[in-house]
């Protein structure tokens, strides 16, 4: 064992603890001022929430009853004892639940029983129904209601089932499977709750119906109906999709009918236009054929013409001496009738036949 161990064990287990008195005085009546306060806050001050209002009732006083006066959240003072009192209201959007299920932890309130209506044909169902609504002004509510939650058990409650029975009782039973309808009668039960809490300070914003329930026996004989309908839908939907397909086949034969004889009829125009084109093309090139030859004949006239006139002979010796030109040696008959002198000019002329035209020009 070391030095250190024996100092510990020979040390004394406790030391007296001494405070010298003055200072012992000031720190417990510190701590008793401190409580005096606390509790003073606690009783003359009330803290209203976010999403509060509050609302002052004098219990003592001239003023006494419910002021109208309506405190946002924050500190308020009120007198302690009971002479004043502060009622606090929530502000924000509340849920109210009129179910057959137990209770869920949530901030909803809960009314464990469902809406009980019977419908338009004598028989009754079980509605699950949330109501949302919101107080809009809370000293009305305090003052016709009353405080605490006073407002759902005195307001909201002894009206709510009676105006859904009001409403949703115009339905039949099968009407709770149609949504439109089933939503029409939820707003018609949510207009007349409004109208009935809106001079009592509470709007009511929605009522939304989340589950219905029949008893076994008149659920299974609205689901077998309903399977029956179904069918019965499904053949007509099946007859009509049989129309329509048959339709569908005819207006499409037609369609391809019409397109045969449109096309048809398109080439039969082209037939008709392409047999008029050539008609007009030979016509064209028959008469600029005609105009051709008549022309050439027209030319062949003028060039005999001419060939009429003086000097169409020296002409015809011209291009005879043209048409000679280069030949070296010619072979005609030089006796008898058709014998030919070349130093005869006049036998010449007689044998092309210009002698007589040149007789003709110079008469």
């Amino acid at each position: 064992m070391t030095k250190l161990d024996d100092i510990l064990k020979s040390a004394p287990k406790e030391l007296p603890l001494k405070m010298p008195g003055f200072l012992g005085k000031t720190i417990g009546a510190v701590v008793i001022v401190v409580v005096i306060l606390a509790v003073a806050f606690n009783l003359c001050f009330v803290y209203v929430h976010p999403n509060e209002f509050g609302i002052k009732e004098v219990k003592v006083g001239v003023k006494r009853g419910i002021l109208e006066k309506v405190y946002e959240p924050g500190l308020a003072f009120v007198l302690p004892f009971g002479l004043e009192r502060m009622h606090r209201l929530p502000q924000n959007v509340q849920v109210l639940e009129l179910t057959a299920f137990p209770s869920r932890p949530g901030k909803s309130q809960h009314f464990d029983r469902a809406a009980k209506i019977q419908t338009s044909d004598g028989f009754y169902v079980d509605v699950d129904v949330t109501i949302l609504y919101k107080i809009v002004d809370p000293y009305k509510v305090v003052t016709s209601l009353g405080p605490g939650q006073l407002y759902i058990h005195n307001g909201i409650l002894p009206k709510a089932e009676p105006f859904m029975k009001q409403s949703f009782g115009e339905l039949t039973t099968e009407d709770f499977y149609n949504s439109p309808k089933r939503v029409e009668k939820a707003e018609k039960a949510r207009d007349l709750l409004d109208a009935e809490l809106s001079p009592k300070g509470i709007e009511v914003d929605r009522v939304l119906v989340r589950y219905f329930k029949y008893s076994e026996e008149i659920q299974n004989n609205i689901e077998e109906k309903k399977l029956q309908d179904q069918l019965v839908f499904k053949n007509q939907a099946e007859a009509k999709a049989a129309i329509e397909q048959a339709n569908l086949k005819r207006v499409t034969q037609e369609g391809e009918m019409n397109v045969k004889v449109t096309l048809a009829e398109g080439d039969a125009y082209k037939v008709k236009k392409y047999a008029e084109k050539e008609l007009y093309t030979r016509k064209k090139k028959a008469d600029a054929d005609l105009l051709v030859k008549l022309a050439e004949a027209t030319r062949t006239e003028l060039k005999n013409e001419a060939m009429q006139v003086a000097g169409s002979d020296k002409m015809v010796a011209m291009r005879m001496a043209e048409v000679l030109e280069g030949l070296e040696v010619i072979i005609v008959p030089s006796g008898g009738e058709q014998g030919l002198n070349p130093l005869d000019l006049d036998g010449l002329l007689t044998l092309f036949g210009a002698a007589d035209a040149g007789k003709e020009v110079a008469k």
